[in-house]
């Protein structure tokens, strides 16, 4: 009798709606097979790292999601579903930022779409991205930095320093160094050093690799890491990671993030590698090395630090061009440096 009602209820007026979520619930699931077959995609072919491809994944499914509450599916979406989830995202308070970056997963995705024949247009032609690139991201000031780098060293310049403050010290010089991102510092292999040429080889996203050239502080400070505290902290294993664990295990982002915090409240992985570029560029640092310092694949993505450069140039016009206008301060104190 149950199975009779039951038989029923899917027959009759309820039948539409049984079919519907049936209907949904396979749509679901071939988008998910869907997406399963584009992380491959991004992780063998484009060489992602398992970080990357999980926020790819995160974006796509809250894409997926909002087109299911339209009716439609990824294969089905249209330039107005597109508009409308950036919409949706202004509407519940994402930022400019964030909707650029999730507007750029989905045209990857739709151009691997097209690519593979499973659509016939790209609903994401013509729809402007959000100029986030105007934003400047946040710096530390260089006294900050250096206090943040004399902590650390105090604590490895100890006479009874351990192989953590070892590590830390190096961990702190090569991420302000280099301009490093978190997940390309626990990456690093002792082989990736190049201390004699005072480099590192590094790999970026998309395994794309590059030589970052460091100072003499970062490189001391990785040496003394890899003579005294890699070995106590090696625990006789067999680990080509550089930095490790107090376990002798490699090192996570989480770890590397917490280190950083631990150090200054309100500090980042992330911040001391836009303070690198910025204070590259306010002493005088072209855009072009900036791009290829920290791996920027575009030099739009750096010139995010153009307003920098601008103003030092305006400095450096004012300070030495015969027509400019000089505060009296500064002719004073030049034509006394003359004297």
């Amino acid at each position: 009798m149950l199975a009779r009602e039951v038989r029923g209820l899917a027959l009759g007026r309820g039948g539409r709606k049984n079919r519907g979520m049936a209907l949904a619930s396979a749509n679901a699931g071939n988008s998910g097979a869907m997406l399963r077959e584009y992380l491959t995609h991004l992780r063998v072919e484009r060489g992602l790292r398992p970080l990357s491809c999980e926020a790819y994944l995160h974006d796509l499914e809250m894409f997926a999601e909002f087109l299911e509450g339209e009716n439609k599916t990824l294969l089905t979406a249209e330039q107005e579903s597109v508009s409308g989830f950036m919409q949706h995202l202004r509407e519940h308070g994402v930022q400019s930022r964030s909707i650029a970056r999730k507007l750029s997963c989905v045209r990857g995705f739709y151009k691997w779409l097209l690519m593979d024949k499973r659509v016939t247009r790209d609903p994401t032609v013509n729809i402007e991205s959000p100029a986030s690139w105007l934003v400047l991201p946040k710096s530390l000031p260089e006294s900050e930095v250096a206090e943040m780098l004399e902590r650390t060293g105090v604590a490895a310049r100890a006479a009874n320093a351990s192989g953590a403050a070892l590590r830390d010290h190096a961990m702190l010089e090569l991420l302000y160094a280099g301009g490093l991102r978190v997940g390309e510092i626990v990456a690093l292999r002792q082989e990736d050093l190049r201390l004699e040429t005072a480099s590192v080889q590094v790999r970026g996203k998309g395994d794309k690799e590059r030589i970052v050239p460091i100072g003499r502080s970062a490189v001391e400070a990785i040496e003394t890491y890899v003579q005294r505290g890699r070995p106590e902290l090696l625990k006789a294993r067999m680990q080509r990671a550089l930095f490790l664990s107090v376990r002798g295990n490699p090192l996570t982002t989480q770890c590397v993030w917490q280190m950083v915090r631990s150090v200054n409240s309100h500090a980042s992985p992330h911040m001391l590698r836009h303070s690198c570029a910025t204070h590259m560029v306010e002493h005088g640092a072209d855009l072009r090395t900036v791009q290829i310092l920290l791996g920027h694949a575009d030099i739009a993505t750096t010139q995010v630090y153009t307003h920098l450069a601008i103003d030092r140039l305006k400095t450096v016009h004012r300070m030495h061009h015969p027509r400019a206008t000089r505060s009296a301060a500064a002719s004073a104190a030049e034509r006394e440096m003359a004297l």
